[in-house]
């Protein structure tokens, strides 16, 4: 069989090319693994889980950490045509549950540290969970478990028959569900080739960079940059978990030359007390994706000399839609940039008919990188994918020369007096506040306007008062893009993606109002 798709001969391939480079320091773990021995690992993932009797299109979900293991599984299952299912760890078993059950996973491989709500999953039986097969990394296994080591153990290195065609599936993610169930966006190993190539082709990638991934590997923004790494041969750093000092520390002791993160990641390193005490020496950028980012934010890092490139992208495009690199992000700060290399991006209206230059609708996308399908929700794929679009439900606008900028999703647009305002500006307003440490906007029901713009606050200043909000983005907004009040928490609930809870915000601030 042609192996070119297969994802999983990526790491076969260049372990071949690059036996000897350092793939992989597994912060946590303190390990540092080449290509050729995690490539040999994968392989023995593969027959272990083969001498399970799993067989090509079975599901295997993983449940652990950023490490070496997560690594092994994705590509160890890849080359004979398993389908990987990374869930979030920070959901709860009946979340879990649901999840497991709709992809009919057959078997869980487990950090041990998630023993508990493992064994919550175990005990509900075949009403919780298809899995046959409990697999734990770690020492502590539980007693209807086997280690994930032991399985490994005696299996042989030598490479499995690839069997996965271009068109079967790879993996299936499953949104984080902000608003409804979660849904399986289903990627095949064709999607991700395309995905990949477009990335690398795309952005600011070179094959002697060190990359630090700061991103949970269930999320689509570190899984595809972790397959592009690969195929370029670079060297990935790998947080377990992020950690915004020990970023700094990384950036100087592992020398990163790249990374990719969300907004409120960057907003948490600014905020490190001794931050100036390490140096970036080769730093040249950090992506940044899954919101908008606010200009204070990216301006904050160009005075430390690191470009910001502006991404957008979600799970089912496999990340790529449009970025914006190099003399284009001083430039126009701001802006997510143009569509990526085998990508095409454009803005509509409600009936799908092109929009002006300058004017605000939906974004779309096509390319061969868009997501096969929603596991088995085939009226939502139907909806989502129409005449080869990929309908975002974001709103942006477009110039004249193809550069979008980001307004917000559709669904959390408020309207006041008639008039559409965009949550993600005002909000960006607001972070240039010395005093706000995060903030969100949501709307809230007016006798007089329909809806107007609730400031959510977490104060930087304990001191910080909604009277000096309020002034302080006057003349910075229009008059009805004026939050008409504010309001200040401990806390803005984001999914792990980065991305503001608005729906969360909208229940626990139900009783707000205004005139």
């Amino acid at each position: 069989m042609n192996t070119d798709m297969n994802i999983g001969y990526f790491l076969r391939t260049r372990a071949h090319l690059n036996p000897d480079k350092e793939l992989l320091f597994d912060v946590h773990a303190d390990r540092r693994m080449s290509y050729r021995e995690a490539n040999q690992r994968a392989n023995q993932l593969c027959h272990g889980l083969q001498s399970l009797g799993l067989e090509p299109g079975d599901r295997v979900a993983v449940l652990a950490f950023n490490g070496h293991q997560f690594l092994e599984c994705f590509f160890g299952a890849a080359k004979p045509g398993l389908v990987i299912m990374p869930l979030n760890w920070r959901l709860t078993a009946d979340e879990l549950s649901f999840i497991l059950k709709d992809g009919g996973a057959k078997a869980l491989i487990f950090d041990e540290q998630f023993a508990p709500v493992v064994n919550e999953l175990h005990a509900r039986g075949n009403e919780g969970t298809d899995v046959a097969h409990w697999i734990c990394i770690g020492d502590n296994t539980p007693e209807f478990s086997r280690g994930y080591e032991d399985l490994l153990d005696g299996q042989p290195m030598t490479e499995p028959q690839a069997v996965a065609a271009p068109e079967d599936n790879l993996f299936i993610m499953y949104t984080s569900g902000t608003t409804g169930l979660p849904k399986g966006v289903v990627h095949t190993h064709e999607t991700v080739f395309w995905a990949v190539l477009t990335l690398v082709n795309t952005g600011d990638i070179r094959a002697e960079d060190r990359y630090l991934l700061m991103l949970p590997l269930f999320h689509v923004g570190a899984l595809t940059p972790v397959v592009g790494a690969v195929y370029r041969s670079n060297t990935v750093v790998m947080q377990r978990e992020f950690d915004p000092r020990r970023v700094w520390e990384l950036f100087e002791s592992e020398s990163i030359d790249t990374s990719l993160a969300v907004p409120a990641m960057l907003n948490f390193m600014l905020q490190v007390p001794d931050r100036a005490s390490f140096s970036h020496p080769k730093l040249r950028n950090i992506v940044c994706g899954a919101a908008p980012v606010p200009v204070a934010t990216i301006n904050a890092y160009i005075d430390l000399g690191v470009e910001i490139h502006q991404v957008y992208g979600l799970t089912e495009s496999c990340g790529p839609a449009c970025l914006i690199v190099g003399e284009e992000s001083l430039k126009r700060v701001g802006s997510a940039g143009r569509s990526f290399f085998h990508t095409e991006v454009k803005i509509v209206d409600e009936v799908g008919n092109d929009v002006p230059a300058g004017e605000a609708g939906e974004i779309v996308i096509r390319g061969r990188h868009n997501m096969k399908e929603y596991w088995n929700r085939p009226d939502a794929t139907a909806e989502t994918l129409r005449d080869g679009w990929l309908h975002t439900g974001d709103v942006a606008v477009m110039d004249d020369e193809g550069f979008v900028t980001i307004c917000d999703r559709k669904k959390d647009m408020i309207i006041s007096g008639g008039e559409n305002v965009y949550p993600a500006e005002i909000e960006g307003v607001l972070m240039q506040h010395d005093g706000v440490a995060d903030a969100a906007v949501i709307g809230i029901e007016s006798e007089r306007w329909g809806e107007s713009p609730l400031a959510i606050i977490v104060r930087a200043d304990a001191d910080l008062q909604e009277a000096e909000v309020l002034s302080f983005c006057s003349g910075k907004l229009a008059r009805y893009k004026q939050p008409a009040r504010v309001v200040f928490t401990d806390v803005i609930p984001r999914n792990p993606s980065g991305k503001i809870l608005k729906r969360v915000l909208r229940d626990t601030f139900a009783d707000q109002a205004s005139a």
